[in-house]
């Protein structure tokens, strides 16, 4: 009997087609088609390997699978695993550290342009018929180039974002745990700072950290008054980093410039949220800033090549087993 991959992401035809050609010999492959965890313990059942990108994987869920050898992250943040519940069950989890660096590297790079300088405010009211040319933006526009920009969160992500900014002459800040060697400061043109002189000096600051009981809500309203207020806020990393309520707030008062996020406390964001008000200098995006063809197949490929690993009863990639 060949052994079963699971996605339990739920998942379009279209793009289970483009998976289907990486599935390892012999296995067989199913993707979500449905949500909610009923759902989940349903699929995940009689699964050997599963594979979760944004959907939310409980200790209920995994009670729930019989045979499972490995749950295997699409990503890097498994704040969406419950791994506590996964070393009692004896379940491998891993991920692909690095594998989205670049791509929301980039992303984070032209959320931020678009912040600085409203385009998306721009863009919207182009499209309902209204030119809101110069003397009409709601804010003032500021170029990136000669900005100090403070990076909270400094692993794969973070680096490549500094290496981006190199380009716009930019005064680098970095915020994490723990400082780099001097040689990798000077590469990356960065200095170490804490987290109250990212706050209280940063033109940009860019959340590129996981979500930790020690980032949770890291940005809130004595954070945001802390901020210049010409500040720009950019989310990439996780959205129960940023108090949303306390966002707003910073936004509507104009504490801070502008922010662009793309992850929020509840996924997908609802139709009745606060954030969803025409509020004029915020930039939202779905959740995609690490979606980019270029890194789909590879990141893919290795996360099969992970699964035959534990088939044969071999180690996964150096790093990327989690538990």
């Amino acid at each position: 009997m060949s052994e079963k991959i699971v996605l339990l992401d739920k998942t379009s035809q279209e793009r289970a087609n483009e998976i289907l050609p990486h599935v390892p010999e012999g296995m067989t492959f199913v993707h979500g088609v449905a949500e909610g965890t009923d759902y989940l313990k349903e699929i995940i059942r009689d699964a050997d390997y599963a594979i979760a990108g944004q959907v939310a994987v409980t200790g209920e869920v995994l009670r729930a699978a019989t045979k499972l050898r490995l749950l295997h992250k699409s990503g890097v943040g498994v704040d969406n695993i419950d791994i506590a519940s996964a070393r009692e069950l004896g379940i491998m989890v891993a991920r692909t550290p690095g594998s989205n660096a670049v791509p929301v590297a980039e992303f984070a790079l032209g959320s931020a342009i678009a912040a600085l300088r409203g385009l998306a405010y721009g863009n919207a009211n182009l499209k309902n018929g209204e030119w809101r040319g110069p003397g009409k933006l709601p804010n003032k526009t500021f170029i990136l180039t000669g900005k100090t920009v403070g990076i909270i969160g400094f692993g794969a992500i973070g680096q490549a974002f500094a290496k981006l900014l190199q380009g716009f002459g930019c005064t680098i800040l970095y915020s994490q745990r723990s400082r780099l060697v001097p040689e990798r400061e000077r590469e990356l043109k960065a200095a170490y700072a804490s987290l109250d002189q990212i706050l209280e000096t940063a033109d940009l600051i860019s959340l590129n950290c996981p979500l930790t009981s020690e980032t949770a809500n890291l940005i809130d309203r004595a954070a945001f008054s802390k901020m210049k207020p010409s500040a720009v806020l950019v989310n990439v990393a996780r959205g129960g980093i940023v108090v949303e309520k306390d966002l707003i707030w910073a936004l509507e008062n104009r504490i801070i410039a502008a922010a662009a996020v793309d992850v929020f406390e509840q996924e997908p964001l609802p139709a009745d949220s606060p954030l969803l008000r025409p509020i004029d200098n915020l930039v939202l995006t779905p959740h995609i800033a690490a979606v980019a063809a270029d890194t789909f197949a590879p990141t893919l490929q290795r996360i099969f090549r992970n699964i035959v690993s534990v088939a044969k009863g071999e180690a996964i990639a150096e790093g990327d087993r989690v538990v």
